[in-house]
């Protein structure tokens, strides 16, 4: 049983990017700009901006939140997506989700210019990816496909399940595995039957936000295990869906919670803004 270690991956990616940045500000004088929409006081999201700030500073990125009120009206927001669209200093826009009940996600979304779309979250890019043509990836599964490819697996051939159907990992996740030729499973809520799937899986890809949903008798032998979940556990510990202590030694590789593929998505932000800021920089040129 091997790690997957995705912090270290991580910072190697970080590394690169900030050089990256630094070719461009050298060679243009640009600095990749990000810029946040941050609705409500959702703790949970309030870290993740806080650490996506953190990481665009080391990167030497130019970086500013918007943090609006829980009540803000959809006309507000986006308005100020409009003027984000039009400010040449702002490469990539994200907007954290997820945003209040009022408030129409897939509207917001659509609202930001395809080449902004550092989330890959527009019809545009998602249209893209499917097709198996170049734009822009959704960051956590980018940030898995990174990390398959750091340790030389190679998912071509092989049978994978994914469980959790979100737009945000299960379907994109779905499409890289498929544009890489592996055999694509997606299980979700109505699923009958979930450890049948799982048992025949090479590589099993799970994000569905359950605490240990994942079992020892649910995955074959030196299985590889990635696990998206993030989670608080009553202790208050952090931990993932898979029940990592009784599943990890029956696997050939695992993710761990924390430390898998949470700093991976970070890293894929930095690598997408330093991208939509190159070609940013070559559209002026």
């Amino acid at each position: 049983m091997q790690i997957l270690d995705g912090k270290a991956l991580a910072q190697k990616i970080e590394e690169k990017v900030s050089l990256g940045a630094k070719e461009l500000k050298a060679t243009t004088g640009r600095v990749p700009g990000l810029a946040v929409i941050l609705v409500g006081h959702d703790p949970a999201s309030q870290a993740y901006v806080g650490m996506k700030k953190k990481a665009c500073d080391r990167a030497g990125f130019y970086s500013v939140t918007h943090e609006m009120p829980d009540d803000i009206s959809q006309e507000a927001i986006v308005k100020t997506i409009e003027m984000m669209n039009q400010n040449p200093n702002i490469d990539g826009i994200l907007i954290q989700l997820p945003l209040p009940k009022h408030i129409d996600t897939t509207k917001i979304l659509e609202v930001v210019a395809p080449t902004k779309d550092v989330d890959g979250f527009h019809p545009y890019n998602v249209g893209r990816l499917t097709t198996g043509l170049s734009g822009f990836v959704p960051c956590t599964p980018l940030g898995i496909m990174e990390l398959l490819a750091e340790y030389k697996i190679d998912p071509k051939g092989k049978n994978c399940c994914i469980v959790g159907a979100s737009n945000i990992v299960g379907k994109p996740m779905a499409a890289l595995l498929l544009n890489a030729n592996a055999t694509v499973e997606i299980c979700h809520i109505f699923t009958d039957d979930l450890k049948k799937h799982t048992l025949n899986a090479d590589i099993i890809l799970v994000g569905a936000g359950v605490i240990n949903l994942i079992k020892e008798d649910m995955v074959q032998e030196n299985a590889i295990v990635i696990d998206i979940g993030i989670n608080r556990a009553p202790d208050g510990r952090l931990v993932g869906d898979v029940d990592y202590d009784a599943v990890a030694p029956k696997t050939s590789y695992i993710t761990p919670v924390p430390g898998g593929v949470g700093p991976m998505t970070i890293a894929m932000l930095l690598s997408n803004t330093l991208k939509a800021a190159q070609i940013h920089a070559q559209e002026e040129n």
